[in-house]
């Protein structure tokens, strides 16, 4: 009853472990697909190794965290040393990152054989000078990278996009012109803040960083519905879920698929389970045959 197609291929359920959280190692990726995620995506990574910003690097808020871990990883080749250790029926996106068009298609190339799908970030509000949102806030530069490695590889492409602009329909737009085969709205909205009242100094070592978690959810599930209007491939929504309420919103809002972070840190790896049960059931007892049904209601209504 749970299982979807997206771009083409089968999961088990449309709950996906986000980039940034427990993607590190191929142990931690195999430990949340066995837990019940349909799918997993990586940490996103780098070319090279990234060592990011110093600790603090999290701080928690009301309503979520705050974070600005300045997109830290150990580089391309560590990471495909660790996608060759899963286990055979995960299904796992590789998430991207870099400073130009070709930095995104080389890495993509590398990645093609390894994953199921590729997901750009082209959205981080804390990464590095030149990488993240610096990109995805930009049209032109949005569809060069989406592109080029359109350009590059065969295998599905996803693009996430930061809600930080202007009009998101328009960044959108350009992702899927340039070739993007499914978009994930929204990364995480800021940046912010948060202040030590000992020493009045910000906590993070960055000073501001990116806020996730339940509180974000209102604007995350507005991007969805808002994109949905003007799109024609699969959204996958993602943004303060914690429970299976949450999913139904971003599923009636046009999202195909949702992707849970945050929820973990609170929740641990059972809420991938506790989610799918709780959306099994609700269809169920509403005569909803498959998933596909729930997408998109709040615009027929």
């Amino acid at each position: 009853m749970l299982e979807i197609e997206l771009c083409g291929i089968k999961l088990t359920n449309p709950t996906i472990l986000a980039a940034g959280v427990m993607g590190s190692t191929a142990a931690s990726l195999n430990w949340a697909y066995r837990s019940g995620a349909g799918a997993v995506v990586t940490k996103s990574f780098s070319k090279e190794p990234n060592e990011g910003y110093k600790n603090p690097t999290t701080v928690a808020v009301e309503g979520g965290i705050i974070n600005a871990i300045g997109l830290s990883n150990p580089g391309l080749s560590a990471f495909k040393k660790e996608l060759n250790q899963l286990d055979n029926e995960v299904k796992v996106a590789a998430s991207i990152y870099g400073s130009s068009p070709g930095e995104f298609a080389e890495i993509a190339a590398e990645m093609e054989d390894l994953v199921d799908f590729l997901e750009l970030n082209v959205s981080c509000p804390h990464a590095m000078e030149g990488c993240g949102a610096s990109i995805g806030q930009d049209p032109e530069l949005t569809f060069a990278v989406v592109k080029a490695v359109k350009n590059e590889v065969s295998i599905p492409i996803i693009t996430k996009l930061t809600p930080n602009v202007t009009d998101l329909t328009e960044i959108a737009l350009s992702a899927v012109n340039a070739g993007t085969d499914a978009l994930t709205l929204i990364n995480s909205l800021g940046p912010g803040i948060k202040i030590d009242l000992e020493t009045g100094l910000p906590i993070l070592s960055n000073k501001v960083g990116g806020m996730s978690g339940p509180a974000i959810k209102p604007i995350a599930l507005r991007c969805v519905y808002e994109v949905f209007k003007v799109v024609d491939v699969p959204i996958i929504g993602v943004g303060g879920i914690v429970k299976f309420q949450d999913v139904l919103e971003f599923l009636f809002a046009g999202a195909s698929a949702v992707q849970i972070g945050t929820a973990i840190m609170y929740q641990g790896l059972e809420v991938f389970t506790e989610i799918s049960n709780g959306l099994e059931k609700y269809m169920l007892e509403n005569n909803y045959s498959k998933v596909e049904d729930l997408v998109g209601i709040s615009h027929k209504i």
